[in-house]
């Protein structure tokens, strides 16, 4: 496998325990910068990072407008922002008009990371109730990063895995313990 340089995983309604179960599951010294574009309510902006930390090893913050992208931190889009990744992998912040119905857009996070990480980009979209992500997981693709979805079976909302596999064949679709093993056994 390419040696990879950054993950990113977008999800929304029914991904919350996914996440938590991915980020339970990764080692403490995990090397990899994990850019996390997560739906959530726009006006709760306290307890998400604490939530997602009870279980995580690795330290998840909410970026800063321009903050470096590091190895061993997981980088969540704060709520009612977009987060986006420039080509010098700096995270950028923005509240422009919402993207299918949210802020953040998954669409974007990918896209910009995509654009910056080309094929050293692997992506993952998890549950959700819309068809954001999709687009931004197919240019992941397209540019030779490697592409997951969930397993739209096990999903507990399965519109956004189907809405990415109705766009074109990811390189794997796993459940939960998969995506954790997958990412677990990543080539650096």
């Amino acid at each position: 496998m390419t040696p990879y340089k950054a993950l990113i995983i977008g999800g929304s309604a029914g991904s919350f325990q996914v996440m938590v179960h991915i980020l339970s599951h990764l080692p403490e010294n995990y090397p990899l910068p994990i850019l996390l574009s997560l739906h959530r309510l726009k006006h709760v902006r306290n307890g998400f990072v604490e939530a997602l930390s009870i279980k995580s090893k690795i330290q998840i913050i909410e970026p800063n407008d321009k903050e470096i992208i590091k190895p061993g931190f997981a980088y969540l889009a704060p709520a009612n922002y977009h987060m986006l990744v420039d080509l010098d992998r700096r995270i950028s912040l923005s509240v422009s008009q919402q993207v299918n119905h949210s802020r953040p857009s998954i669409d974007l996070s990918f896209l910009t990371a995509a654009d910056a990480y080309r094929d050293k980009l692997v992506g993952i979209i998890l549950s959700g109730a819309n068809k954001d992500g999709a687009l931004g997981l197919k240019r992941v693709a397209d540019l030779g990063g490697y592409t997951l979805v969930q397993d739209p079976n096990e999903a507990q909302i399965s519109t956004m895995p189907n809405g990415a596999l109705a766009l074109f064949k990811p390189n794997q679709i796993l459940n939960t313990q998969g995506i954790s093993n997958f990412i677990n056994q990543l080539k650096f």
